[in-house]
């Protein structure tokens, strides 16, 4: 059995991925996984889609935009394997500023507060968006006034707040574990503590659904081991596992960020995808406008 996979951007959240071909787990199911090299943005979904790539992963967000798009055909796009259940990113304050606030920020602190939001990638935002709509307030307003960076990459949000341009980064790992390290910020809210919200899994789409069933259900009982192997193991062993592929990441950073996400519970501990994840998801994205309907669940999740 083989599978072609359409690699993603490299982050530290996508670390069970990173596992799984350090591993061997596929190859402990029979499965053969070639790894394609990713493309430009949206290139790896653009492959699976036209069939040149089996699957790829990522986040729901873009199968929920597909299916608002396109009609609903053999090229549409279905997620399947779990693989981080809870939204990754932080908000991060400087060290002094987030101790006057005892190292706590409630959403409605943020009208007074100059916010960076992350550039990169739109789900961040829209989620956060969301629990300030949760919290009664208007992120519409806060753009309208000014308080809302927008545009600058992760490391320039970094760069801003040494300069005291913004009060509040948004912020994944390990960039988080490394400002705390290095005395400059603290982590003021993680995103995590929202509770379920579907942010990666596997993509495929339903033209592979047909002709791929078994290297399909293969690839879910190797995520299984990972996920097994992850709580079994913990995060140093995680950290080492993944640190080949992350050698620009200090070792003493890695181990922080990999235990505030296994902490946290960021990854999935399943590969069966979360109705409670992506409902969050899809209402985070309807609301903020990211899609004009969100497709239910059942439609576009495939559960082994």
């Amino acid at each position: 059995m083989r599978l072609r996979i359409a690699e993603n951007f490299e982050a530290l959240f996508y670390a069970p991925i990173y596992a799984l071909q350090a591993l061997g787990f596929a190859e402990q199911e029979n499965l053969l996984i070639d790894w394609l090299p990713p493309g430009g943005p949206g290139g790896a979904i653009d492959a699976v889609r036209a069939g040149d790539s089996d699957l790829t992963w990522g986040g729901p967000m873009r199968v929920l935009r597909d299916r608002d798009i396109w009609p609903d055909d053999e090229a549409s796009l279905v997620c399947l394997g779990e693989i981080v259940g809870r939204d990754p990113f932080m908000l991060l304050m400087r060290a002094t500023d987030a101790a006057r606030c005892e190292a706590r920020l409630a959403m409605s602190d943020l009208a007074a507060l100059r916010l960076s939001v992350v550039s990169e990638v739109p789900t961040p935002w829209l989620c956060l968006q969301q629990d300030l709509r949760d919290a009664g307030m208007d992120p519409a307003s806060m753009v309208a006034a000014g308080r809302v960076v927008q545009g600058l990459s992760m490391s320039a949000q970094i760069d801003a707040l040494r300069a005291g341009s913004v009060d509040v980064v948004q912020l994944f790992e390990p960039y988080a574990s490394q400002i705390e390290r290095d005395g400059l910020a603290s982590v003021v809210y993680a995103a995590s503590t929202r509770g379920p919200c579907c942010y990666t899994t596997f993509i495929a789409s339903r033209r592979t659904l047909k002709q791929h069933r078994e290297p399909l259900a293969a690839l879910q009982r190797a995520l299984s081991r990972v996920q097994s192997w992850i709580a079994a193991m913990g995060p140093e062993a995680l950290a080492q596992c993944v640190a080949p592929r992350l050698p620009e990441v200090r070792p003493d950073v890695l181990k922080d960020a990999v235990s505030r996400y296994v902490s946290a519970g960021v990854w999935a501990m399943s590969p069966q995808v979360s109705r409670e994840g992506v409902d969050r998801l899809r209402r985070s994205l309807l609301t903020g406008g990211f899609v004009r309907e969100a497709a239910a669940f059942d439609t576009i999740v495939v559960n082994p």
